[in-house]
This record gives C-alpha cells, structure tokens and sequence, in this order.
C-alpha cells in the first residue's frame, strides 16, 4: 500500500430522521462531526414499503403548477 494517500478514518455520529443516534467509523468530516440523514432506511420506501413523496427542492409543486389544468375527463 502507498503511504500518505488515504483520507483520515475516525469516529463520527450517524443522526437518523427520527432523531435516534448511532457512532461509526467514516472519512467524512473531522472525529467527533454529526451526519444528519434527510432520508434513511427507518423512511426510505426502498426499505418502508410506503410509497410518499419527498418534495426537497420544490419539483412536485412545480409539476403540479404546470400541469394542473390537465385533467383526465
């Protein structure tokens, strides 16, 4: 293995949408850093089976906006 090219390993915090928490090994960050998940297994309908829109940046509104006047007759 080279020496020097591999990013610093340390312990981070894993914070889930439910506000529940857990301590793993990662590069991200510095030691001691939070990750904050938007989406995860607990709500992800990969995982969840439930099937529901996630509106992050404004794109179902605006499809909807654009679209409204299309109704199926």
């Amino acid at each position: 293995m080279k020496q020097d090219i591999h990013p610093e390993y340390h312990e981070i915090t894993v914070q889930m949408t439910d506000g529940s928490e857990f301590k793993t090994r990662s590069t991200y960050g510095k030691a001691g850093d939070t990750l904050r998940l938007d989406i995860d297994p607990k709500t992800h309908p990969a995982w969840t089976g439930e099937h529901r829109l996630v509106d992050s940046g404004g794109q179902v509104a605006k499809f909807n906006k654009r679209f409204a006047g299309l109704g199926i007759k």
